[in-house]
């Protein structure tokens, strides 16, 4: 039988609360998601660190790997830091760590790494039992003042150790370092820059509280990478981030020869080879890219034909990146291939700014540049009070000390007398030479070999510096205008430490706008070589080599013969006109080889089944064509109007029910006269001036019909005649030269053509 003790007091159940699910999963997942906001993901703008960062730092102090001592394990600290400080993953902790020892990650490492941490070709670090780690002198510039009561320390998940809130130090890590991270519904953003300009721009603020943005931009200048690069943007682009908090801006790895001759070349990345050749250098790479990655993708674009103007890639970097790339000829231009580069690889990146941190209240903000230096002053000037005076408590415990040797050493034959002679010597001290219990007692505990005559002097000389320190101390607690002056000398000293004329502290990333970019397209990276294109009846496509002769014959399907043979160059755009009025654009680089019988042209452009190609003609600048509707109806159209972007085609003649585009001719710039002929066998000339110029429509009436419709329309010099051809093997032409008789104006019926006219009616 089960004992009575065993039930329990109360039902666990009635622990149980009914609340609606909506209103207890908000209410849950709030919590969850301020916690990821203020102890996880968003940097403390005093500090510039999240939680995890700090809590690494801490434990590798508390282990002492400061730069003086020797390396510890890496596995030792995540094993510390996970235990006792961060209860996450031990993977987390570590890539933590690795990201704070990379050069190439961090502006200013905090963590000095011994052996595989990673590398920029985008490599991961070595497992944590293989690597060794200890702290930067940067780091024990941002842990300074931990011993000096400048910051509160708080109790850590088990309450069995605890942690600095924040770190004291004067190193503005936030901005020098950056930081990034995404939280629920909020992330930030922020890139590393120069610590000599951090400085510069803290001293105009803290002497100018006022300060125009714009004035502050021309000091601070704006991002410093850790693997340098290029930011070509104006700087007011630049400037409107740092106001809002929030912005963009491209972020582009240099081109840099070290080993050309001339400077201009240096400064371009060109090296030449001698014959005219040469080859472009990369030297740094944008923030974030991975070397590995951005080689992939140059190749790719090769082999993709996407950069037919590069022949090929090479990685020559040892401890600097260099990039070669190397032109397909000679005669590319370097500035375009530098801009189809940035344009088809991570070659240029977009940073976006978000300057989201926690204030000293843990509030999340996004700031400007002066509202984030502002508080990160107030900041350092609290720590700066909290020092102080835990200074002056120091001090006044010591004095009171001081105070008791001194009044000890001036009676001491009765202070000796006291201590061999009274029971509870500690009591009369205090009674016989008003003595605090704490004087008493360090009397008592004095070692004999301080009783002698040198040590007064001593003592004098300590209290008098104590208490001109304790003065000095007391005046800077009560004057604001001290303590501002006290940070600016501060300030300058550590902006000696990371000025520019060192290899940490010059500036490695340059701001400045880039000129208008070379015009990019990819007709300008095709290779101009002469091609034939062959358009058979049945739609198939393809093109040779050269230019053959028109007149060949080509081979072609069964039951498929010849439509179109004309010559055109790789880097031309063939406009493939449908008797539906829609015009077709395809490269001709594009085309299929002429091995075979080629491609149905169906496959590559979204051409109707049931259109028919009434012409195909190459475009060129400022060439105008003749379109003529089976209605009559026609006008002019500049080629550049009839390009298409899309595989759909571009709808020029606008023709209903069972109207059809009849007539697509190239007009000769010499030419002055249309000559139209219906299939009623009635021809009509008229002045080129009457047809109208139209980008897309029906056109206007050029010959009147009773019956039937245009059969074919041309254009020519009326000073040389009209020329049509006659038919037969030999391809004769023959020309009228007195077409004044046919002349009327446009919308004529027309009169019989001249004798020997085609009785196709088609001027061929």
């Amino acid at each position: 039988m089960a004992d009575v003790t065993d039930i329990p007091d109360s039902d666990p159940f009635d622990a149980i609360v009914d609340a609606p699910f909506d209103s207890a999963l908000s209410e849950r997942y709030l919590v969850y998601a301020l916690s990821t906001i203020t102890a996880r993901s968003l940097p403390d703008l005093r500090d510039g660190l999240k939680p995890v960062h700090r809590r690494l730092l801490w434990t590798m102090r508390q282990l002492k790997l400061d730069p003086a001592s020797g390396f510890k394990k890496s596995a030792r600290v995540v094993g510390e830091v996970i235990g006792k400080y961060h209860p996450h993953g031990d993977t987390a902790a570590y890539d933590a760590m690795v990201r704070l020892a990379q050069d190439f990650a961090l502006r200013y490492p905090l963590v000095e790494g011994q052996g595989n941490f990673g590398n920029i070709d985008g490599d991961n670090a070595a497992a944590y039992r293989y690597t060794e780690a200890r702290l930067t002198k940067t780091a024990m510039r941002l842990m300074e003042g931990l011993d000096a009561g400048t910051v509160d320390f708080i109790p850590t998940y088990n309450n069995e150790e605890e942690e600095p809130e924040i770190m004291p130090g004067l190193f503005p890590n936030l901005l020098a370092n950056g930081a990034s991270g995404i939280a629920v519904g909020m992330a930030t953003n922020i890139p590393s820059h120069n610590v000599a300009e951090i400085v510069d721009a803290t001293l105009e603020v803290i002497d100018n509280p006022h300060v125009e943005h714009s004035r502050l931009m021309e000091i601070f200048k704006g991002p410093d990478f850790a693997t340098g690069g290029v930011v070509p943007e104006s700087a007011e682009v630049i400037s409107h981030a740092y106001e809002t908090g929030r912005g963009s801006f491209r972020v582009r790895g240099r081109f840099h020869a070290a080993e050309a001759e001339k400077d201009e070349d240096k400064a371009a990345g060109i090296e030449r080879l001698g014959g005219g050749q040469w080859q472009l250098v990369i030297s740094e790479i944008p923030y974030q890219v991975a070397k590995g990655k951005l080689i992939e993708q140059i190749a790719a674009a090769i082999a993709d034909k996407k950069l037919p103007i590069l022949e090929d890639v090479r990685d020559e970097s040892d401890e600097q990146i260099r990039i070669v790339l190397v032109p397909r000829s000679r005669n590319v231009d370097p500035e375009l291939l530098k801009e189809s580069i940035y344009k088809l690889t991570d070659m240029e990146t977009r940073f976006g700014l978000n300057l989201n941190v926690l204030d000293r209240t843990r509030t999340p903000m996004v700031m400007g540049l002066k509202e984030l230096l502002d508080n990160w002053i107030a900041s350092q000037i609290d720590i700066l009070q909290r020092r102080s005076q835990h200074r002056l408590d120091q001090i006044a415990r010591r004095l009171e000390l001081v105070e008791g040797y001194i009044i000890a050493f001036l009676n001491l034959d009765r202070v000796i007398e006291i201590i061999r002679t009274e029971d509870e010597p500690k009591a009369v001290m205090m009674e016989e030479f008003k003595l605090t219990d704490r004087q008493a007692e360090a009397i008592l505990n004095m070692r004999l070999r301080s009783l002698r005559k040198l040590e007064e002097m001593q003592l004098r000389n300590e209290k008098d510096e104590l208490l001109k320190e304790q003065d000095e101390l007391e005046k800077l607690l009560g004057s604001p205008a001290r303590q501002r002056t006290r940070l600016k000398r501060d300030l300058n000293a550590l902006r000696k430490e990371y000025s520019e004329d060192t290899d940490l502290g010059r500036r490695r990333t340059t701001i400045e706008e880039a000129a208008p970019a070379v015009e990019f397209s990819m007709d300008a990276m095709i290779e101009k070589e002469p091609v034939t294109v062959i358009l058979s009846q049945k739609g198939w496509i393809r093109g040779a080599k050269g230019h053959l002769p028109l007149d060949q014959e080509f081979k072609y399907k069964e039951g498929d013969g010849p439509a179109f043979v004309l010559h055109a160059q790789t880097t031309d755009k063939l406009l493939l006109i449908g008797n539906d009025g829609r015009v077709f654009t395809l490269g001709a680089d594009k085309l299929p080889g002429a091995r075979g019988f080629g491609e149905p042209v169906r496959n590559t452009l979204d051409i109707d089944g049931q259109t028919q190609i009434v012409s195909v003609i190459v475009h060129a600048e400022g060439q105008e064509v003749l379109l003529a509707a089976t209605n009559g109806k026609g006008f002019a159209v500049g080629t550049d109007a009839m390009l298409a972007e899309t595989r759909k085609g571009r709808q020029v003649m606008n023709v209903k029910g069972d109207v059809k585009l009849a007539v697509a001719r190239p007009i000769d710039k010499a030419h002055d006269h249309v000559a139209v002929v219906g299939e009623n066998r009635k021809l009509v000339v008229f002045n080129l001036e009457e047809l109208p110029r139209l980008a897309k429509g029906q056109g206007n009436k050029l010959q009147n019909y009773r019956d039937g419709g245009l059969s074919d329309a041309t254009t020519f010099t009326m000073e040389e005649g009209l020329s049509w051809t006659m038919g037969g093997k030999e391809g004769r032409t023959r020309t009228e030269s007195e077409m004044w008789q046919w002349k009327v104006a446009r919308g004529g019926a027309g009169r019989l053509p001249p004798q020997g006219f085609p009785r196709d009616n088609k001027f061929g």
